[in-house]
C-alpha cells in the first residue's frame, strides 16, 4: 500500500475510534475539502482520473431530486421540496449503501454541532418526509447516497473533523435546490396544480428544460406528477466544484426501481404522455374525468382524457416506499428485496376489493406475514387508498428492516422497525 493511500484512508480509520460524546460537542473544527487543480469535468473524461477527492466517480453524474406530495401534503403549498441527492453513475447505474461505518443516525445532531442552525431550519421547512419523520429520512438519504460520494470521503479533508462530510453533503444539496424552483418553472408556462386540469408529459418537460437548456426527468404515481430529477455533471468536487447542467444519463431504461443486479435510474420519465395530474396539495387524487390543459409551453391544444383506471388491475408490479422514496419492490413470494428483478402480479377484482397473484401462486397475510404461494388456497382481498395497498383499512405495512444486498425480508402487518407502504405500477 502507498503512502499516499494510507495517508487518505488514516482520518476514516482514526474517526471511528473518537467517543460518540465527542462527536455530538456543539463545537466541530472543521477541515478543508481537497484543493483541485485545473479538475475535469465528471463523465466528459476520456482517460481515467486517479484523483477522486477532485473527480467524482464512479458516480459521476449528481441528480438533485423533488418531490411534490399532496397526501398528506408537505411543504409550503407553492413550492416543492427536497428528495436528496444522489451518485449515479455517467450511464444511469448507481451504488448504494457504499460505507456501513458511516450509516449515522444523528443528522440534526451532527449539522447542529457544525453550528449550522440555518440549514437545519431550512431542512425542517423544505426536506420534509410525507410520514412525518424527517430525521429518518435525512439518515437515509445520507446513507444510502451521500456515502457514495468519492469527493465526500473523510480522506479528502485536511484535518479532517469527523462527520463533517454529512454537512458538505446536506449543504450542498440544499444550495441546489434552492436554484430550482420548480414551481415557477411549471408556472411560467402556465402548468399550475389543479383538480380538474391535466397536462402532457412533453409541455412539462419543456417547461423545465427551458431555465436550463437541458432536459430532466419526471415520474408519476397513478398518473400523477410527483417528482422531479434534475442532472449534473460537476467539475471538481462536490464541495466547491462547478455544478454544470447536463442531460440525463447515457442508458436507455426506463425505470428507477432496482430491476437488474445493478440498479439504475435510467434517462426517461415514467409519466403517461398525456393526461398528467399536478394536483394542489392536500387533495386526495381523485382523477379528473374532462381535462384541458392550459399550458403555453409547445402549444398545446385542449384535451379530453378518459378517466384513468383504478391502480391494482390487470398486471403490473410492487414498488416499496419507505422514508419518502420508492426503494426496491415486492418479488414473487411476497418478500421486499430492493436490488433484484420486481415480480409480476395479476390484480383481480374480488368484491369490493382485489386480490393478488404472482408466479409462485395467490398471495394472502397469514400470520401477519405478506405470502405468495401454490399452498395459498384462500387469497386475501385487499383494497387500494390513493394509489397504495391497503389491508385491513390500513395501507402501512413493516419490515424489521431495509434489505440491501440480495437479502430478502418479509412484509408484515404488525409494527416492526421499518415502515413501509406498497404501490402499483402497471405492466
Amino acid at each position: 500500500m502507498s503512502l499516499s493511500t494510507i495517508l487518505r484512508q488514516l482520518p476514516k480509520a482514526l474517526s471511528s475510534l473518537i467517543p460518540a460524546a465527542l462527536l455530538a460537542s456543539n463545537t466541530v473544527l472543521g477541515g478543508s475539502p481537497a484543493t483541485c487543480s485545473n479538475p475535469q469535468l465528471s463523465c466528459q473524461n476520456t482517460t481515467a482520473v486517479a484523483d477522486t477527492c477532485c473527480f467524482n466517480a464512479p458516480g459521476g453524474q449528481l441528480l438533485q431530486t423533488q418531490f411534490w406530495d399532496t397526501n398528506p401534503p408537505t411543504g409550503p403549498s407553492d413550492h416543492w421540496t427536497v428528495h436528496g441527492l444522489w451518485p449515479d453513475h455517467c450511464d444511469g447505474t448507481f451504488d448504494q449503501y457504499c460505507d456501513p461505518n458511516r450509516q449515522y443516525t444523528n443528522i440534526s445532531a451532527i449539522i447542529s454541532a457544525a453550528g449550522q442552525t440555518d440549514l437545519l431550519n431550512y431542512m425542517n421547512t423544505y426536506w420534509k418526509d410525507y410520514q412525518g419523520n424527517d430525521e429518518s429520512f435525512w439518515e437515509h438519504e445520507w446513507g444510502k447516497h451521500g456515502t457514495c460520494i468519492s469527493t465526500l470521503e473523510p480522506g479528502c479533508y485536511s484535518n479532517y473533523a469527523p462527520q463533517e462530510e454529512v454537512v458538505d453533503y446536506f449543504q450542498k444539496t440544499v444550495d441546489l435546490f434552492k436554484t430550482l424552483d420548480s414551481y415557477a418553472f411549471l408556472s411560467a408556462a402556465g402548468i399550475v396544480p389543479s383538480t380538474t386540469t391535466t397536462y402532457t408529459s412533453a409541455d412539462i418537460l419543456a417547461a423545465l428544460a427551458k431555465p436550463r437548456g437541458v432536459q430532466v426527468a419526471i415520474q408519476c404515481r397513478s398518473s400523477a406528477l410527483d417528482e422531479i430529477w434534475y442532472f449534473y455533471d460537476v467539475r471538481g468536487s462536490v464541495q466547491t466544484g462547478t455544478f454544470v447542467p447536463t442531460n440525463p444519463g447515457k442508458t436507455a431504461l426506463k425505470v428507477f426501481v432496482c430491476m437488474q443486479l445493478t440498479c439504475s435510474d435510467g434517462a426517461k420519465s415514467n409519466c403517461p404522455a398525456t393526461g398528467v395530474k399536478y394536483l394542489p396539495k392536500g387533495t386526495t387524487g381523485t382523477p379528473p374525468s374532462t381535462t384541458l390543459s392550459t399550458a403555453t409551453t409547445a402549444s398545446p391544444s385542449p384535451t379530453t382524457t378518459t378517466t384513468p383506471g383504478s391502480p391494482f388491475s390487470g398486471k403490473g408490479t410492487l414498488p416499496v416506499t419507505t422514508s419518502g422514496k420508492i426503494d426496491g419492490c415486492i418479488i414473487s413470494g411476497g418478500t421486499w428485496y430492493t436490488t433484484g428483478t420486481c415480480a409480476t402480479f395479476t390484480a383481480a377484482v374480488s368484491g369490493s376489493g382485489f386480490t393478488l397473484a404472482s408466479s409462485k401462486g395467490k398471495c394472502a397475510v397469514s400470520n401477519n406475514i405478506l405470502t405468495c404461494s401454490s399452498a395459498v388456497t384462500a387469497p386475501t382481498v385487499f383494497s387500494t387508498s390513493n394509489g397504495k395497498l391497503v389491508y385491513n383499512g390500513s395501507s402501512t405495512f413493516y419490515s424489521s428492516s431495509v434489505p440491501t444486498g440480495s437479502t430478502q425480508a418479509s412484509v408484515s402487518v404488525t409494527q416492526q422497525a421499518t415502515t413501509l407502504t406498497i404501490g402499483w405500477t402497471s405492466a
